[in-house]
């Protein structure tokens, strides 16, 4: 039986199976995307770019088909799906338009010679491991730049993800890509790694665990490939001080239970200065309280399912660990007894070094609140991860808040706002939490051949 399947979270039902790739398609696939990129490669750049725009225009156009295909194979709500689609068309919008610019050819100091240039090449065919908690955007963020620079890519979609990257495929198709250039794989872990390991792939792009990003890196590695991997997270948030703590505990709170907590870039650990700490965990808490877990079809739903039985089980054995360990739990910290994979929003307190959730990244809809006593404390204790994704600070000083945000080992820091992406922003981490960046121009400067030319008279 396929592992690709359509297993609706909200009712525990497999709805759909999917074909899986054999193990004597995989080196035709490699092949056929190296065919596929040397007729891609010489197609000019803005018929390139006006494909793109087509893409962006078709999503618009079957987004509430784009929509309900989420919402329905990993329990996404519809409000938040449509946010999805939309961003999905903006970031190839923003490639159609932007994308021949930053291909143009660099003029340099020639230093000595008639001339030194640097143009930017693609390099050929490239393999896309994606994720299933946002699955159009976390493929279009690669995809775009790349069928911009001119590579082709075999793209690999989560497991439960196959519906919704079966669609990206046919409408990109539908746009102008050739289907050799852009490939949709049901594959299994091992193909992946012979994918890689094939001579005519030429790189690598993974979002997901760090498990399967330390696995897809070795392979890379052992064959010379390049990789970019964005990781897991553990953002902290840290408050110095608020005007409105209603407003800010609303906004926390949105921020964490968005997706039902399942973002890399989610503010996890809520890091509050003393005299502010009981109030905001007593606002927290009641916000988690107010929010409407459902059917993410409904309108009147806030937060849906997690995305998967054994994710929700595996949430909920984290938050048990931690009470067992010693935490405070102020609310949730259970399964809700109805079908399908739904957990209660859940705030976790007096959190210590000792237990493994302060280390662990939990992809839910978990809370995590420390009380520190300084803004240095306040610091050491967001630093003190392997993560290093994103991680803001909020304060109505400014000045102060850019000096707190500056001090975070992160590859994103925000003030007075938290995880925004839009497609010219740069988004990566470092640390645990991976390398490489994708979207804006230093999207397209991943997997490119930045080639000199340089011209002497005999």
């Amino acid at each position: 039986m396929s592992t690709y399947v359509t297993a609706n979270p909200t009712t525990g039902v497999t709805e759909r199976e999917f074909e899986a790739l054999t193990d004597d398609r995989v080196r035709a696939v490699a092949q056929g995307a190296a065919a596929g990129f040397r007729r891609w490669r010489d197609t000019p750049v803005q018929e390139r770019a006006d494909v793109l725009a087509r893409t962006a225009e078709l999503y618009e156009k079957r987004a509430e088909e784009l929509s309900a295909v989420i919402t329905t194979e990993m329990g996404k709500p519809k409000a938040e799906a449509d946010g999805e689609v939309q961003l999905a068309a903006d970031i190839y919008r923003w490639y159609a338009e932007h994308g021949p610019d930053l291909l143009e050819t660099e003029t340099l100091d020639p230093q000595g010679a008639e001339e030194s240039i640097v143009q930017r090449r693609p390099v050929g065919p490239l393999v896309g491991v994606m994720p299933w908690n946002y699955p159009y955007y976390q493929v279009v963020r690669f995809a775009a730049p790349n069928l911009m620079v001119g590579n082709s890519i075999i793209l690999k979609h989560a497991a439960i993800c196959a519906a919704s990257s079966q669609l990206m495929a046919e409408i990109l198709h539908e746009a102008g890509i050739p289907e050799d250039v852009y490939v949709n794989v049901f594959a299994s872990n091992d193909q992946v790694a012979d994918l890689i390991a094939d001579p005519a792939i030429q790189g690598v792009s993974l979002t997901g665990s760090e498990g399967a990003g330390a696995a897809v890196a070795k392979t890379a590695a052992e064959n010379l490939k390049k990789s970019v991997l964005e990781l897991g997270g553990s953002d902290p948030f840290i408050l110095l001080d608020t005007e409105d703590m209603s407003r800010t505990a609303t906004i926390a709170a949105k921020a964490r239970l968005s997706n039902s907590g399942q973002a890399c870039n989610s503010p996890k650990r809520f890091i509050v200065l003393d005299d502010l700490y009981d109030v905001f965990v007593e606002a927290l808490v009641g916000q988690f309280e107010s929010v409407t877990v459902g059917d993410p079809a409904d309108s009147g739903t806030d937060m849906g399912p997690l995305s998967s039985i054994s994710a929700r089980d595996g949430v909920a054995d984290q938050v048990d660990k931690a009470v067992e360990q010693g935490a405070t739990l102020h609310t949730g910290g259970k399964k809700l007894d109805r079908d399908g994979a739904f957990y209660a929003p859940t705030v976790l307190t007096g959190i210590t070094k000792e237990m493994d959730a302060y280390s662990e990244e939990i992809f839910g809809p978990v809370g995590m609140v420390y009380r520190v006593s300084s803004i240095d404390e306040a610091v050491e204790l967001a630093n003190d991860v392997g993560f290093g994704l994103s991680g803001s600070v909020w304060s109505t000083d400014l000045d102060k808040a850019q000096q707190v945000a500056d001090r975070l080992d992160v590859g994103m820091a925000y003030v007075n706002e938290h995880g925004t992406t839009l497609p010219g922003l740069p988004f990566g981490g470092v640390k645990r939490s991976g390398y490489g960046r994708e979207l804006g121009r230093w999207g397209m400067g991943e997997f490119v051949n930045t080639r000199l030319r340089r011209t002497s008279r005999k």
